[in-house]
């Protein structure tokens, strides 16, 4: 019985990497309409955070004016910023810096 010859393979060429594109991100804004309760509900009801981020969130939104509260694909964060307006709240998305 014969056993198969290693296989060598030729290392990768880390100059030719691809730089994957940088993750979006999902903005909520302040605003003079909704209370600070609603927001965090949801947060916590869309998103899933537990009731200590959803609230971390919404304080950062109300003393900040704005918070980030999701990053990935493009595709995404145009997702949640189109749920964010069906739950009435102001909410844009933008390329996150590199």
């Amino acid at each position: 019985m014969t056993t198969p010859a290693p296989v060598e393979l030729d290392e990768p060429d880390v100059s030719s990497v691809v730089q994957l594109e940088d993750p979006w991100v999902t903005i909520v804004w302040n605003d003079p309409v909704n209370l600070m309760s609603y927001v965090a509900y949801v947060f916590r009801n869309y998103f899933g955070y537990t009731e200590e981020k959803a609230h971390e969130l919404m304080l950062a939104v109300h003393e900040d004016g704005k918070a980030v509260v999701s990053s990935g694909s493009r595709e995404q964060m145009e997702r949640h910023v189109q749920a964010m307006h069906e739950y009435g709240l102001w909410a844009t998305l933008q390329q996150a810096d590199a």
